[in-house]
């Protein structure tokens, strides 16, 4: 039902956007305004996308390109390496796809996977992948400006847009004079860009591999990871639950460090008992408020009904009873006894002591979560509930001014920024209509067979049929990857 209201919203938006432009252009009182508004501004209004478009960046491009000319050749020639490579590393890697599809052969991971906001996106991730598309596309044409004027192109404008709800971005080139210069040339221009995502993937590797470093005269780390958001009405949230900027040390008599450690923690409990704990035997005769006892469809037994919040139902081994015994007892009580696994854990001077168990089917645990300078937090259910229900971050802020987010949001930026370039990189040296394997084709085409194919008309032959082929490579791709993600 949101899904569809936001659908509504956004058709709502773009309709009334339309209509309204076409309105104010037809308009006797307005058109004129408007029109010369429109100039002014560089702005445009199409159906379902708005668009900026300027020559004001014009004299930053050539002043960059004008930069140590000979070091921006070099740095181009590499992009023009990595755009043929990563041509026939994106052109196997998609036909191994279609091969693995048409075959039935199990594919453990998809190469492409279309990103829907509300489908497989979620909608806290949204502005991350937003920001990510805009910054990598403004960079991707970033570099084809920069490259062209490094090869004597002219530059004639730079713009942004948003289509429906995806940001990005173009430049306008002299096509003139692409057109006359050789295909060397060109082809430094046209893999420019896709070098360049290419960069910032490493780049942004680099910066994530050395993040702790950067954050350290800010945080420390090593002590317990910190809450940065807890899920609103999850098992945790509350007055009594967890909150941000709560440190977690301990999962049970799981030490957690670092977020690793959370995990860790978390998996071994789905698959470890729950902890028991050391009690003696007239404690628990004084403390057991049972009613009778019965065993629920998942096999356990339950001994405190289904209204207590504070009990919960133990069993344990006593020497004066052969078969198993449960009592009802306090919780959180119970959870402060020194724990044990075995009978043998269990050693109080001067009286009789048992290991309590906590009764509980398969798949739901007890969990004592350790906290800094507040009583244990007490969590029964499935660990990847817990798991799910928080954010967690390895960073404390050494000032209460610093931002307990930041180091998240530094850190969920850069894994965007690797995953999209790096897809937009492969993506768009595939020989394929619109995209910049298009013309990086054309233009290796022409600089190696030239010689040995002197005919025009033949090698637009070859340049027709690896196009149509490409882009039915990549049709069938998007094809096969829609259809895993909506008929699975």
């Amino acid at each position: 039902m949101l899904q569809t209201t936001v659908i509504a919203l956004f058709m709502g938006f773009w309709a009334s956007l339309y209509l309204l432009d076409a309105f104010l252009k037809t308009h006797q009182g307005f058109s004129r305004s408007y029109i010369n508004f429109l100039s002014r501004t560089g702005l445009s209004v199409s159906i379902a996308q708005l668009r900026w478009y300027t020559p004001y960046f014009n004299r930053l491009f050539v002043r960059i390109g004008s930069w140590k000319t000979h070091f921006l050749k070099v740095w181009f020639t590499c992009g023009v390496c990595f755009g043929l490579v990563a041509m026939l590393v994106s052109v196997f890697l998609l036909s191994l796809m279609v091969y693995n599809t048409l075959c039935q052969k199990p594919i453990e991971q998809q190469i492409l996977t279309p990103v829907m906001p509300g489908v497989n996106l979620p909608s806290n991730q949204i502005g991350y992948y937003l920001l990510t598309l805009f910054t990598c596309g403004v960079l991707h044409e970033a570099g084809h400006a920069v490259a062209a004027v490094r090869e004597q192109v002219r530059v004639n404008g730079f713009g942004v847009f948003i289509f429906i709800l995806y940001p990005g971005a173009f430049v306008d080139l002299y096509t003139e004079h692409l057109q006359v210069i050789s295909p060397l040339r060109q082809l430094r221009i046209y893999c420019a860009g896709v070098w360049h995502n290419f960069v910032i993937v490493v780049v942004a590797i680099f910066y994530l591999l050395c993040l702790p470093w950067f954050l350290l005269p800010f945080y420390s780390v090593g002590s317990g990871v910190i809450v940065t958001s807890v899920l609103e009405n999850s098992a945790v949230s509350g007055p009594r639950g967890l909150s941000n900027g709560d440190c977690i040390t301990n999962v049970g008599q799981c030490r957690v460090n670092h977020v690793n450690d959370w995990i860790r923690c978390i998996s071994s409990s789905m698959v470890a008992p729950s902890d028991g704990y050391c009690m003696a035997l007239d404690l628990i005769q004084q403390q057991d408020v049972s009613l009778p006892s019965y065993t629920t469809p998942a096999g356990n037994v339950e001994c405190c009904g289904n209204t207590s919040n504070t009990h919960l139902c133990f069993f344990y081994h006593s020497k004066l009873s052969a078969s198993l015994n449960h009592a009802c007892l306090p919780a959180r009580t119970i959870t402060d006894r020194p724990p044990c696994h075995l009978q043998s854990d269990c050693r109080i001077p001067g009286g009789d002591a048992v290991c309590v168990m906590p009764s509980l089917d398969n798949s739901t645990k007890l969990l004592r979560i350790l906290h800094h300078d507040k009583p244990p937090l007490l969590f029964l259910g499935h660990p990847l509930d817990l798991h799910y229900s928080l954010t967690l971050s390895n960073y404390w802020p050494k000032a209460l001014i610093i931002p307990l987010d930041l180091p998240y949001v530094l850190e969920t930026f850069c894994k965007y920024l690797i995953s999209l370039s790096g897809a937009l990189a492969i993506l768009n040296v595939v020989p394929c209509y619109a995209l910049d394997g298009q013309w990086i084709l054309l233009s290796f085409l022409e600089l190696s067979l030239r010689s040995t194919v002197p005919n025009p008309e033949t090698r637009g032959l070859i340049y027709t049929c690896l196009l149509l082929m490409g882009t039915i490579l990549l049709s069938l791709n998007i094809f096969i990857a829609m259809w895993m993600l909506f008929m699975r």
